[in-house]
């Protein structure tokens, strides 16, 4: 539709039409068509200088997808990394801390996390936002395994250097005199009572033997207990450090007196049938951080491994204790 102008007429009070000329009307349609074509120069201008050229935005579009396929890429890589770390771990807790008797690092201090503000917050503005904070937090994870492992294996290497000592204390070779096993009675675990004759646990093992038999203490130690107690007749605890403990009960007579430090391989008494008892016997009981465990691991200074087996096998054909 076109414009219609009026101009206002001083002699006739009036408004009257006024129809512009050719040139007028062309100098308009020159002069609107020039602020479009500015307004669209301007407009490409700003394009061009946010989003660069069609070539620049094609290429940017080309990176985009090569630093997605990298982070893709490198979180693979820390999967596999991870997966490395956790054989590590393994290794660490049920091979080199159970050589030297230590405890495992406790599963929430490998798994621990990065607690209070937000470290990925800078991240959550991208484009590729879930890729990126999954891996970096992946890599922090990461970090602080390997933080935890390293102190891992700087305990280990102290247990080394402890080793030889950790080995005098470690209570490897039967308390009495039985490289042909013919003393072996009874072994570790669920057996008859001789008495109640009713199936109960064993807590150690029992050595068949004349009264007057010399006792061994199994490890280097010190005497925490000699005396009487009921049940176990004469007694003798010894606190080998490193969390054993072993103790030696039904005895005859004591050869040691408590707080004194004793040797691998000592006679420390002689064997009898006090307390309650069967018959003449040493009870021999080996204790890991107050809780009972199975003698018969612990004798591989005295057995080779034929001679294991048929320890093993002896002490399991036997159904009741003397004890």
């Amino acid at each position: 539709m076109r414009n219609v102008y009026y101009k206002y007429n001083e002699k006739t009070k009036m408004y009257d039409r006024v129809f512009p000329s050719r040139r007028e009307r062309l100098l308009t349609t020159l002069r609107s068509m020039l602020f479009c074509l500015l307004l669209g120069v301007a407009g490409y201008g700003i394009m061009l200088l946010v989003l660069g050229t069609p070539e620049n935005v094609e290429e940017l579009r080309e990176e985009n997808v090569r630093l997605r396929g990298q982070y893709m890429l490198l979180s693979q890589r820390v999967d596999e990394a991870m997966e490395v770390m956790d054989d590590i771990c393994q290794r660490d807790d049920n091979l080199y801390r159970v050589m030297f008797m230590a405890d495992p690092v406790p599963s929430d201090v490998r798994n621990a996390s990065y607690t209070g503000t937000n470290r990925y917050e800078a991240f959550e503005d991208l484009d590729n936002a879930d890729l990126v904070i999954a891996t970096t937090q992946k890599l922090d994870a990461l970090s602080r395994q390997l933080y935890i492992q390293s102190k891992s294996f700087d305990e280990v290497v102290d247990f080394y250097k402890n080793h030889e000592d950790m080995l005098r204390h470690l209570p490897a070779i039967q308390p009495v005199s039985n490289k042909d096993l013919k003393r072996m009675a009874s072994g570790y675990g669920y057996r008859i009572h001789p008495i109640y004759q009713t199936r109960i646990f064993h807590e150690g093992m029992d050595f068949s033997c004349d009264i007057g038999t010399p006792v061994y203490a199994t490890a280097d130690g010190v005497v925490k207990k000699a005396r009487r107690e009921s049940g176990y007749g004469y007694i003798i605890v010894i606190d080998h450090g490193y969390g054993y403990e072993t103790r030696y009960a039904h005895l005859k007579s004591f050869n040691v007196k408590q707080g004194q430090r004793v040797q691998r391989g000592q006679t420390i008494a002689l064997s009898g049938n006090s307390g309650r008892s069967t018959g003449p016997h040493l009870h021999y009981e080996v204790l890991q951080r107050g809780r009972h465990v199975n003698p018969a691991n612990y004798y591989f200074m005295d057995l080779d491994a034929d001679q294991y087996e048929e320890m093993i096998r002896m002490a399991d054909n036997h159904g009741k204790v003397l004890d």
